[in-house]
């Protein structure tokens, strides 16, 4: 099928398929799926920077669906969603402002395919070590959501610049600035890599805030609503959204998401946090095929 926005030749289903995977993985682990859109549209010839927009387009949709679910399992921070989403947006736009100083350069797709690889391994390793380490911890059968890295989160928590929030659904009082910085990071990868940066808002939210993870996931989704909504318009002024393509994906997506979100109830949060681990290594070998082979499926 043709896309007459992009200039490029995919077959619906392949975007449905995708889609419908994306939509599960955002319902379970609370990300935009950004890890593995971005690559799965690059690697049938979608350019970085419509692969980016269109991303962050079809998300929006999917996040809607999956918070609808996490909200009725009372696993959304609305108050901590919406301080994030102020951070998220600032670091978004200047995120996709980086995204267009790259395709003036003429090497936006080298750069950004550097940089996710980076980015995508670094995640799995870590949250490899930490998970593995906290269900070693675990009493057996235990559903507690506990972390391994809660000391250094305890001391994060401690800090005490003010204004101090205390968030009462997540049960954390933290600094309003931990949580912008927090939230800061996540939109400039949101507006670079494109996604809703779930792949880093949701770890940072468990390990640097403290939040447990079936809230993090949930609240994170809620977020990604507010910041991909706004990073879709920065791309569509710019030009990096077609929005044919976002469409398709996400009627695989609203399927998808409404199942990884009740799939959520049946799991403890550290091994929530270990299943997530191979999706960002999928994310970094798909970018690393296109990078080095140059092929297209």
């Amino acid at each position: 099928m043709f896309f007459p926005i992009s200039g490029a030749h995919i077959s619906p289903v392949y975007l449905t398929i995708i889609g419908f995977v994306i939509g599960v993985l955002g319902g379970f682990f609370g990300v935009g799926g950004s890890f593995i859109a971005g690559p799965a549209l690059r690697i049938v010839g979608l350019e970085w920077n419509y692969a980016v927009g269109t991303d962050l387009a079809h998300i929006v949709g999917k996040s809607v669906v999956a918070v609808r679910q996490h909200r009725a399992f009372g696993n959304v921070d609305l108050k901590l969603g919406l301080i994030m989403a102020v951070g998220t947006i600032v670091g978004a736009e200047i995120g996709a402002q980086l995204i267009q100083l790259l395709k003036r350069a003429g090497n936006l797709n080298l750069v950004v395919s550097v940089v996710s690889i980076v980015v995508y391994l670094s995640i799995s390793t870590f949250m490899i070590w930490e998970s593995r380490k906290s269900l070693a911890m675990a009493k057996p059968k235990s559903k507690k959501d506990h972390s391994a890295f809660g000391h250094v989160t305890r001391s994060i928590q401690r800090f005490k610049l003010r204004p101090i929030i205390h968030l009462p659904e997540s049960g954390v009082t933290i600094s309003l600035w931990i949580i912008l910085a927090v939230a800061f990071v996540g939109g400039l990868f949101s507006g670079f890599l494109g996604g809703g940066a779930g792949y880093i808002r949701m770890p940072s939210m468990v390990y640097v805030l403290g939040i447990p993870t079936h809230l993090a996931v949930g609240t994170d989704l809620f977020e990604i609503i507010i910041s991909a909504s706004y990073g879709t318009f920065s791309h569509a002024v710019k030009g990096n959204v077609d929005i044919l393509i976002a469409l398709v994906m996400h009627t695989g997506a609203a399927v998808g998401a409404q199942i990884g979100a009740i799939s959520t109830q049946y799991f403890a949060g550290p091994k929530i946090r270990l299943a997530f681990v191979p999706l960002p290594i999928i994310g970094a070998a798909i970018v690393i095929y296109t990078m080095f082979t140059g092929h297209k499926l």
